[in-house]
């Protein structure tokens, strides 16, 4: 995650990415390949849990293994403090910017995650963290899953992409251009698009169980990773508080519905999320106090959206269980039903 000042005291974010492409015809020089690249990730991150859902729920862990870095680091870099002597055990590298610098040692801007990196030369091919969701959807199907869930459908691509524009612009990015706004008319500005376009999504969910057709697509991985963040993080830490999730009814069911989903709730750590926030965001809480709230029991409670129809994976079916050394730690993420 990257940041900045903006003029006025608004936020803008650094969206020059790595764009080389991992396609099926290898056309930019880096073809699919079964075993080649390592999906660089950190779960605190709501950008990286994109990529992490999308590859659970098309069953690609086989073809693309995945480095998970730790929740905090320092101004140069994602670190890999979670792996035995804070290494990554295939690229053997300690921090994400070593395959940043073998790709370009001169790298100027932000070590961002998620990164596909090329394991036989260590160097990230991609950070582009919008393409490789898509491209995970679309140049990798060969190596989907059977019943694995078409979360980039040809005919719905345009609505897809309608939606998910002013989602990433209003919400994704939203809630950052509160957090990290530097002027009062900048903060006042992103928080009423903020709270303006979740009330149309508001609406939109009212009366369909998913943002488009009648099955789980692109767009609600994309809106999914910043509303499951929204009361731990966002509400508080970036001021975005007209409104807890847990008070806005029809958003606050749709996201329990998704996270009661196999390949979505399991991928979410709390203790992370929370951790990176409060932590490294130092000139927004100084005192890196990481708050033990919220209440975590009400997310797997029955949120009812089945009653407006649709089928989650459509013709397919869900993924398999994470793997072992995937899981989240039960003490990081599982509510626990009141007693």
């Amino acid at each position: 995650m990257s940041d900045g000042d903006g003029t006025g005291g608004e936020f803008t974010r650094d969206m020059h990415y790595l764009t080389t492409r991992i396609t099926e015809d290898g056309r930019d020089g880096y073809p699919v390949e079964p075993g080649r690249y390592r999906l660089i990730v950190a779960r605190a991150c709501p950008w990286a849990n994109r990529a992490i859902i999308v590859r659970r729920l098309l069953g690609l862990e086989d073809v693309l293994s995945m480095g998970i870095c730790g929740p905090v680091h320092d101004e140069r870099s994602w670190t890999f403090d979670l792996d035995p002597g804070g290494v990554d055990p295939v690229l053997k590298i300690p921090r994400l910017q070593d395959a940043y610098f073998a790709r370009d040692p001169h790298y100027p801007r932000g070590i961002t995650v998620p990164a596909m990196v090329d394991v036989p030369t260590g160097a990230v091919v991609t950070n582009d963290f919008a393409q490789i969701t898509l491209d995970l959807s679309t140049q990798w199907r060969r190596y989907h899953r059977e019943g694995a869930p078409d979360l980039y459908p040809e005919a719905l691509r345009d609505e897809i992409d309608e939606v998910a524009e002013p989602v990433f612009r209003d919400v994704n990015n939203g809630v950052y251009r509160c957090g990290f706004a530097a002027s009062q008319d900048a903060y006042d500005a992103a928080y009423d698009r903020l709270f303006a376009r979740l009330d149309q999504l508001t609406d939109r969910l009212s009366t369909q169980r998913f943002l488009v057709g009648d099955t789980i697509t692109e767009a609600d991985v994309r809106l999914f990773t910043t509303l499951v963040r929204f009361d731990a993080v966002y509400h508080g830490h970036f001021k975005c508080n007209r409104s807890k999730l847990t008070e806005m009814p029809v958003l606050w069911n749709y996201a329990r519905d998704l996270f009661q989903t196999p390949g979505f709730g399991d991928t979410i750590d709390f203790t992370h999320i929370k951790q990176h926030y409060y932590m490294v965001h130092t000139n927004i809480n100084p005192t890196r106090i990481v708050p033990k709230g919220p209440d975590l029991s009400h997310w797997l409670e029955p949120h009812n959206r089945e009653t407006l129809g649709g089928r989650p994976f459509g013709d397919g079916t869900p993924p398999h269980p994470p793997r072992p050394a995937e899981v989240v730690p039960p003490d990081h993420w599982a509510p626990t039903s009141r007693s």
